[in-house]
């Protein structure tokens, strides 16, 4: 069983080695500091679909200040989202570091993460989860801790920042399916006036899931909010993307490396050959897995 002084232990050497890491950048040269500031999120507006995200990008000292405060931005703030978490896009270009040292430092903090993640998720029950973190680090956000910082030290062709759709997926039986109808049949939905009429929704929906065979795989892949990402290019085959829910840095590249810049995001419009989705449900974004 996780105790408390156990997920306090992993929290605080978490905790020290990112404050030691914030003192090293700090103390670095930089020949470069942008970050891309995004609207907060309040509690009320946590399930609205942005349209649209207008970015503030800040230059300079300021911005090296923002992007290392963002590293520590781990704790809920009053009247702000939890469930939606504030992103931190930035770039951090450092020049005439001890790149063994800082690409250490990253990696013990990462490293730090990743145990501290572990630990948490070694709590089986989520309500157990939950007040398991809150009674040893009140007010924490475990996602916004478990972030890993993203780091390159080869100097790459270019570094670029976009706006990426993604989707969060799950697979599972058609047992497992049904289970889970089952429970929302007994839900109350606000959405819904009637709940007998609720109740005969979730039972059209389990008659379709019946039908399948036993062996159908299925599959939620539902869409999540647009984020930031990083972009790195070697060439056009060696090329990776990372999130950028917290600041990029960049050790000691060439002077020629081209970097971007994130723009304003704008909702696309629906391309004509773009898959329509057919779901089971549609409200669980469940379908059927192709063969």
């Amino acid at each position: 069983m996780v105790t408390k002084v156990q997920i306090r232990s992993q929290f605080d050497l978490m905790n020290e080695l990112t404050l030691r890491l914030i003192e090293e950048l700090n103390e670095c040269e930089f020949s470069r500091a942008e970050y891309y500031q995004l609207p907060d999120v309040s509690s009320l507006d946590e399930n609205k679909v942005p349209e649209s995200i207008l970015v503030s990008k800040i230059t300079g000292a300021p911005a090296q200040k923002a992007i290392l405060n963002s590293f520590s931005d781990i704790y809920k703030k009053s009247g702000l989202s939890s469930r939606v978490l504030k992103r931190h896009p930035g770039l951090l270009v450092i020049k005439n570091a001890d790149k063994q040292a800082l690409n250490n430092r990253i990696a013990q903090v990462n490293k730090a993460k990743a145990s501290f993640k572990e630990c948490i998720l070694a709590i089986d029950n989520n309500d157990a989860r939950f007040e398991a973190v809150h009674n040893a680090i009140p007010n924490l956000i475990t996602l916004a801790a478990y972030r890993k910082i993203h780091s390159e030290s080869e100097s790459p062709f270019s570094v670029r920042f976009t706006w990426m759709h993604k989707h969060a997926t799950k697979t599972l039986t058609k047992k497992m399916a049904l289970e889970m109808l089952d429970k929302s049949a007994s839900y109350r939905n606000p959405r819904m006036i009637d709940q007998q009429k609720w109740q005969s929704l979730v039972a059209q929906e389990q008659l379709r899931v019946a039908s399948l065979g036993e062996k159908e795989k299925l599959r939620i892949r539902r869409p999540t909010r647009v984020s930031p990402q990083v972009n790195v290019r070697y060439t056009a085959q060696n090329r990776y993307h990372v999130s950028a829910a917290l600041p990029f840095i960049l050790i000691n590249p060439e002077p020629d490396v081209k970097l971007g810049i994130l723009p304003d995001y704008k909702k696309p419009e629906a391309h004509p050959r773009k898959r329509e989705y057919d779901f089971l449900v549609d409200r669980l974004y469940l379908e059927q897995v192709d063969r």
